[in-house]
């Protein structure tokens, strides 16, 4: 009998901690306030859907202040983007065409007015995004 209840003890010595672990693991998981995996997953996506990638905040940004302010001015933050950034220069190109495109638009087609801004960042992309407009 001393050894069946010995016996028994180990057993419950072994198997109470494994059983308490769980038991408080499943409760954690139920309370109200738990966010389940597939909840999160939503979460998580449409986070990444609103928040805008690097480039495209700095586009938005240029051609904001390209119609506040002129061609010139975003050009120059441009430049000055890319050299704080260097990551982002695979898409200076990219970016001074939309500003020179904006830049046809913000002087209604006037391809002359918005050349006449036209400087060496990035190449000649702000000139070709002038000329693809006209």
């Amino acid at each position: 009998m001393n050894q069946v209840a010995r016996r028994l003890g180990k057993t419950f010595a072994l198997v109470l901690p494994v059983v308490l672990v769980l038991s408080g693991t499943l409760a954690v998981t139920r309370v109200p306030w738990a966010v389940s995996s597939s909840e999160a997953q939503v979460l998580t996506a449409s986070a990444k859907k609103d928040a805008a990638t690097p480039q495209e905040a700095l586009r938005q940004k240029l051609l904001a202040e390209l119609q506040q302010k002129d061609p010139g001015v975003a050009l120059t933050d441009l430049q000055v983007a890319m050299a704080k950034q260097p990551s982002l220069a695979r898409y200076c190109a990219s970016i001074a065409r939309s500003l020179g495109r904006a830049a046809v638009a913000k002087y209604d087609g006037a391809t002359q007015r918005a050349q006449a801004w036209s400087r060496p960042v990035c190449d000649t992309a702000f000139a070709t995004g002038v000329s693809s407009v006209g």
